[in-house]
């Protein structure tokens, strides 16, 4: 079954409720980048009248971790997958339509390709950027995500 923008979004709706009603939602998908978005909107502000850390961290996750899983349908392999450490960064107040992108697609092929070959399991760290509607900046995300061959 190939992974598509829709099929992810619903699998939101079902196993990640509290994303899907925070309004992550995957906009592109391909074997080089994944495009996920989060609107500011009541249901996932601060105090502050801009969107929760959290809701940029469920979107950009997202980002890595669809790219992951494309990744490992593709090597048509048994691959486990875990975040193990994030790191985030914020530079403006994240309002509007958030646009996350991550674009390590060569960088997990690069580690299944070493998992598949010794057996051991990798890291790698992969990052998303969260955009503004003007294209500034707003967020960093970076996730370290283990794989393993089953």
């Amino acid at each position: 079954m190939k992974i598509t923008p829709s099929k992810l979004n619903t699998y939101t709706m079902f196993k990640l409720p509290s994303a899907y009603f925070c309004g992550v939602r995957t906009k592109h998908i391909d074997m080089d980048e994944c495009i996920v978005t989060v609107r500011h909107r009541w249901i996932n502000q601060n105090p502050f009248k801009s969107m929760f850390w959290a809701v940029q961290g469920m979107a950009a996750e997202f980002s890595t971790g669809a790219l992951m899983m494309v990744k490992i349908q593709e090597s048509s392999k048994p691959i486990s997958m875990l975040v193990v450490k994030n790191e985030s960064t914020f530079t403006k107040k994240a309002t509007g339509l958030i646009t996350f992108v991550c674009n390590d697609g060569q960088m997990i092929d690069d580690a299944i390709n070493i998992a598949i070959e010794t057996g051991e399991g990798q890291t790698l760290w992969m990052t998303s950027i969260g955009t503004n509607e003007e294209g500034l900046e707003v967020s960093t995300f970076k996730f370290q995500w283990s794989i393993k061959v089953r």
